[in-house]
Parts: structure tokens; sequence; C-alpha cells
């Protein structure tokens, strides 16, 4: 008897449990009205093929928004992450304007590598490989001398470089992201007043206003909902704006995500450094960045080709490197005519000139133009959910009981970073550039994107098939998340050796 009064319990249990997590997985699925109000329209075949057939004859070039591009200024260039997505579109866009090639320097961790700089004016730029996390490597790239012909000109820092994790979130794992994106911002500050420059702009992140998604309601209200009014999970969806940087900063575990964490505080190292004499602001582009080879949001899903997702109704504001470039020279021309500019010291987010999409659009892009195969899975949102806490819970066993790390295989691949913090920067977002959109008289910076996003992801596709031509598989490409692993590697090793050294 007893063990039957067991066995009804533990079933029913069961049950319950299957039921509630049943539900949680039908909310993850839903689109709320309020989101598909903003987003309303999808990507059709049709659509996209004559996208693709524009843009295979006529593609976007730099010539194409010459005239957007602000006025040349009579200065010196420092780019951190200058071969970079963003660094690299900054110093096309200074080429174009007529910057000579001698009055820009790259300050970058790895060779040039972008096929659009590898020619021409770009390829004649001084590239000084660094490691920003290194206050010595950062000052002798900016006291380098410079040729006699600019050395007299002012001087303006873009700082993009950074490291992207996406999804850890513990903070005994933070140390990449605080060395890297928050000791190297410090690093980058303190070596441009040294060598007195009145200009520094960073590239900042939208996802700093993300806060973490509550997966977890209550069984009661899950459970006794309809399918026609089902709860919505906290944070679930969110606006990406500016608002948190005049709030108190959050903690820790109010980011999805140290890389976040790691953001928001550079961005404030930034601003707060303010003056006349340094004149600081920084660019927030919207989430996620792309535009070009190895980028992660579509290059890294082309390279998939069996690609798996929970998140295929999720509404995004994406946003192209060129514009974000852009915004980037758009602040600095604003900060050199006016040294009192209101607009100093503060973030402007930045997005593409049109709607937010879904990544299902993506997906549908990508399945409709792409010359290599790609096959969409769609998993349970929630399994995923489940996997990542698991993935999570299994990867910071040797960091916190170091001898495991001999004894416990180490997750790789695109598992290692199935971690709850993903699910928190892929949900549902709509970002808003009013104020950088605003007129510069008006405290805004005048921005206004070139490229929409349905442009700018059928160009990539077009460049994709251009790259793949005759190839049945997808080549592999070195991503910003595969390049911090490897940077993560290379900090973990020159550890060891200078531990062996003492």
């Amino acid at each position: 008897m007893v063990f039957l009064m067991v066995a009804v319990c533990a079933a029913s249990l069961s049950f319950l449990t299957y039921t509630y997590l049943a539900r949680l997985n039908r909310i993850l699925l839903n689109t709320p009205e309020s989101i598909q109000k903003v987003s309303p329209k999808r990507w059709t075949k049709d659509e996209l093929r004559q996208t693709y057939q524009r843009l295979e004859k006529n593609p976007i070039t730099i010539k194409d928004y010459a005239s957007r591009i602000p006025p040349k200024l009579d200065r010196r260039y420092i780019i951190t992450g200058g071969s970079g997505l963003v660094g690299g579109y900054i110093v096309l866009q200074l080429l174009e304007r007529g910057q000579p090639p001698e009055s820009i320097r790259i300050v970058e961790f790895r060779p040039l590598s972008r096929a659009d700089m590898l020619n021409g004016p770009a390829s004649t730029v001084d590239l000084v490989n660094t490691d920003i996390s290194s206050a010595e490597s950062t000052n002798k790239a900016f006291e380098k001398p410079w040729p006699s012909s600019v050395a007299h000109l002012p001087l303006t820092v873009f700082h993009t470089a950074a490291v992207i994790t996406p999804s850890d979130r513990s903070k005994l794992v933070y140390g990449l992201c605080e060395s890297v994106n928050e000791r190297g911002t410090q690093n980058i500050l303190n070596a441009a007043r040294k060598v007195g420059a009145d200009i520094l702009i960073s590239t900042s992140s939208g996802s700093i206003s993300i806060r973490p998604i509550k997966l977890w309601i209550s069984p009661w209200k899950a459970l006794t909902s309809s399918n026609a009014n089902l709860p919505e999970m906290k944070n679930r969806l969110q606006i990406m704006d500016e608002k948190d940087f005049f709030e108190p900063p959050r903690k820790h575990e109010e980011h999805f995500a140290n890389y976040a964490v790691s953001k928001a505080r550079a961005e404030r190292i930034v601003c707060k450094a303010n003056s006349p004499e340094l004149r600081t602001g920084s660019i927030r582009p919207a989430n996620g960045v792309y535009g070009q080879p190895g980028d992660n949001t579509l290059w890294g899903t082309l390279a998939m080709g069996d690609c798996p997702t929970w998140c295929a109704n999720v509404i995004q504001p994406f946003v192209h490197g060129i514009n974000v470039a852009l915004a980037h020279l758009d602040y600095e021309a604003v900060l050199a005519s006016n040294p009192r500019a209101p607009q100093a010291g503060r973030p402007f987010v930045v997005t593409d000139p049109s709607p937010p999409v879904s990544y299902l659009d993506m997906y549908q892009a990508i399945g409709t133009l792409s010359n290599t195969p790609f096959r969409l899975k769609l998993v349970p949102p929630i399994t995923m959910w489940l996997l990542s806490y698991a993935v999570e819970w299994y990867s910071l066993l040797p960091v916190k009981y170091p001898f495991l790390k001999r004894m416990l295989p180490e997750v790789k691949g695109d598992l290692r970073h199935m971690k709850p913090g993903l699910f928190s920067v892929t949900t549902h977002i709509v970002a808003t550039n009013d104020n950088a959109s605003r007129r510069v008289e008006e405290g805004g910076l005048g921005y206004t994107g070139v490229v929409t996003t349905l442009e700018g992801m059928v160009q990539e596709i077009v460049e994709w098939n251009i790259e793949h031509k005759g190839h049945k598989q997808a080549k592999k490409f070195q991503t910003s998340v595969s390049l911090a692993d490897e940077i993560a590697k290379a900090a973990e090793a020159a550890a060891v050796m200078e531990k062996l050294g003492k």
C-alpha cells in the first residue's frame, strides 16, 4: 500500500513537472503581440531573391555611401581593433573621405585579415601588434613616432577592441573580460592621455542594458493559464537604450553575462574621463553586429551547415558594421567642432535604418540564397535551457576545484557557449537610436544608417557565395567568439609559463 502511494505521488509529480516544463516551452515559443507590432513583416523568398539579384549586380560599396561619411578632418587616428568588424570599417571610411594612410595607425592583437583591407590604401596603414591588457604594450603602441607630415596634428582614438564571451556569467571566470575589456580600456585611456589625444570614442555594446531573463515563473501561474493567455517571463521583452547609464551601476548578476559587465564598466571609465582636454563618449551597437566574413551573427550561422536553433521566433535589432562605423565618425565630428559639446561623456545606441527582424528571417535568407548546404533544426527551447544549466555547472567544476581539470574532459565546440546567459541575449529586443538620430543642435549625433538589415544580410550571402563558388562545404572562419577562445588559451598558457618561471 505504501509503495503504491509513493508510486502514485512520484507519477503525479513527474506529470506536473513535465506539464510545467511544457508550458514554459510554449511560452518561449510564443511571440508577444507587442513585439509583433514592432516587427510585423517577415521576409519572403521572392523579396530575398530580388534583393540578391540587385546586389549581385550592384553590390554595396563604400562609394555608394561616401557622401554620408562626415567630412575629412586634419587629424591623426589610432584605431584599436582596427582590422576587426567595426574598426576595419572606420579605417576604410577614414581613407575614403581623404585621410592619408600615414595619419592612421591600427593597434591590433592579430595580423590584418580583412580581405577588403589587404589591398589599396588600407594595406599601407601602419599596424602595431599590441596586447591592450598590458599597459606596457599599449603605451609602446601609442608612443611610436609618427611621420613628420602628420606628427603635429591633433589625435583621435577610436577604441573598438574587445573580447566577446557571450554566455559566461560567473565571477569565477570574469578574468578574461576584465583584463581585455575593462583593464584594457583603462590602459587605452591612460595611453591616450600620455600622448595628448583630445578625442576618445569607444565601441561599447547595446547588450549592457539587457537584464537576465527570469525563466522560472510561478508553477501555479504557468499551469492554470490558457494557451490564449500565456503568462510572460520577466525581462523576455526588453528595450535597448541608454537609460541605465544615467542610473547607479548595476550589480554583476544584474547583467546577462560577464561581457556586458565588462563593457558597462569600460563605458563608464571612458565617459567619466570626459573633459575639455579629452572629449570622450561611447557608441552602443544594437545586438548583434554583422557585416564581414567571420562575424558571429551571419557568417557564424552560414558556416554551421546544420543549424540547431531554439530562437527562430525571436526578434532582434541587428546592426551592420558600416552603420556602426558611421556613428563613430558622426560622434567625432560633434566633439571636434565643440570642446564643450553636451553630447560628450555619454553613450548612444545605434541600429540599422529598418525595423528589427527575427532569427527566422535570417535563417530564411540563408536557406533561400546560400550555395552551401544549410539545414535548420528546430529544438525545444526549454530543453536547451536545461542543458545550459548542466553545461555551466560542469564547466565551473574545474574552476572551483582545480584538481578536477586533469580528470574532467573539456567542453569543446559550440556546446561550451551553451550557458544560461546566452538565452538572455537572444531574447526579444527592440532598440532605439532616437537620441543618436537627433540633430546635433538638439543634442544628438545626426546619425542615419545607410544599410538596412535586409540589404546588409543579403549582401553578405552574395559575398559568401562568391567565396564558396565550387565548394560543397562551408569553409571555417575565425569569429570574434572563437578569437576570444584563442586569446583565453594564450593567456592561460602565458600564466602557466610565468608560474613555471617563478
